[in-house]
């Protein structure tokens, strides 16, 4: 129970220690220094999870090959998955989405941490706050822009502030211990925050903007790309293990009624993401919806499987987010329910996809499809 309690979403370093691959820094001002992506916000785009290629019951060694972080016998080091910032919490992975999305840019920059709220993205003259040792993300944005020609900024920002680790945490409680639904009380909670955090949301795209034009790049030298959130658990009749036993809990990783599986999966994530579409629309960025990404493919889904001795790792079999570990020896538990390996590299193709469409569309749904790895990836047009 101590592992529920913080399964949520929990959702600087040296510059140097979060810039990747590429040209070194060169003059600077935008279209002199190499091209770069950047990536801003919290846990769902940090890379957070991206230790694990899929869930496995096996709690040693390698745990079935699910376990990245694994060094020999009984040692682990998450340093290996999330680099230095294993040790402040960011959790910046090397499966991240911008260091997954390819050729994009000459470097691929992820300033996003674990955890951050929209005031950890302002800038610190405009009501920023700095978080995990680190200055908030438009300051370290300012210095990327002007050593760097940044041709896309990707954002994921918003659920830490409507409170995503409490909203999970009082969900498997009310599966564990209380029997009862938490998606009343939640869906009330997210109502009375929402218009808050989005002005918030709207304010970290003017932030960036801001930054950008003093660092001297005209609005049409670089895209913008707000993203929403995949659901990481399956609508109930779409989880392969039944609400009438402790199998959800016991085995699954994804302690949830049908009930409140169905609100969260076709209520909450929608009712998010049209919300960010909004403001994208509103702020002159892009929107990416995600809500689909993980269909099929999330914490306990029929057409997933457990990683096990006789199932290896696959993209095309094995969960593509991380459950709840409820017997506390697998990693650490800001990892729950996040998008994992495999679904870091499928964020990043979708990233890759939208990159390579015109910059004046509105947005796009990215989704996978069944069978298929990261690669199957496929994005919608939207109105």
């Amino acid at each position: 129970m101590r592992r529920l309690a913080g399964a949520g979403l929990a959702v600087p370093l040296a510059l140097a220690g979060v810039l990747t691959t590429g040209a070194g820094t060169a003059a600077a001002g935008p279209g002199q220094g190499p091209t770069a992506v950047v990536a801003l916000g919290d846990s769902y785009i940090s890379g957070e999870a991206g230790r694990w290629k899929g869930n496995s019951l096996t709690n040693s060694g390698s745990r079935n090959g699910t376990d990245r972080a694994w060094v020999s016998g009984s040692a682990y080091d998450p340093s290996k998955v999330y680099g230095g910032t294993a040790a402040n919490g960011c959790h910046r992975s090397d499966s991240s989405e911008v260091k997954s999305a390819g050729p994009i840019a000459e470097v691929a920059v992820n300033l996003a941490c674990s955890g951050a709220v929209t005031d950890n993205v302002f800038r610190a003259s405009n009501g920023g706050v700095a978080f995990k040792g680190e200055a908030p993300q438009a300051d370290q944005l300012a210095a990327v822009a002007a050593s760097h020609d940044v041709k896309l900024i990707t954002l994921s920002i918003g659920g830490n502030d409507l409170g995503f680790a409490q909203i999970i945490e009082d969900c498997a409680y009310d599966f564990v211990l209380w029997g009862s639904y938490c998606h009343d009380d939640q869906q009330y909670g997210v109502d009375q925050k929402i218009d808050g955090v989005m002005a918030k949301v709207g304010k970290s795209l003017d932030e960036i903007r801001a930054v950008m034009r003093n660092a001297g790049y005209a609005d049409s030298s670089y895209r913008i790309v707000l993203q929403s959130y995949p659901s990481p658990i399956p609508r109930g009749a779409e989880n392969r293990h039944p609400q009438s036993d402790w199998s959800r809990y016991n085995t699954g990783g994804c302690p949830f009624w049908n009930r409140d599986s169905d609100w969260a999966r076709d209520s909450l994530v929608p009712q998010i993401a049209n919300r960010l579409k909004g403001v994208a629309a509103a702020k002159g960025a892009q929107f990416m919806d995600l809500r689909d990404m993980l269909q099929g493919r999330e914490v306990c889904a029929k057409a997933s499987k457990l990683v096990s001795s006789t199932v290896p790792a696959s993209a095309k079999t094995s969960e593509w987010a991380r459950w709840i570990d409820n017997n506390e020896t697998q990693g650490l538990v800001q990892e729950s329910m996040h998008p994992n390996y495999y679904g870091q590299l499928a964020a990043g193709r979708c990233l890759s996809l939208v990159a390579a469409q015109p910059a004046g569309a509105a947005g796009f749904s990215c989704r996978n499809t069944a069978g298929q790895d990261h690669t199957g990836m496929s994005l919608t047009a939207l109105p």
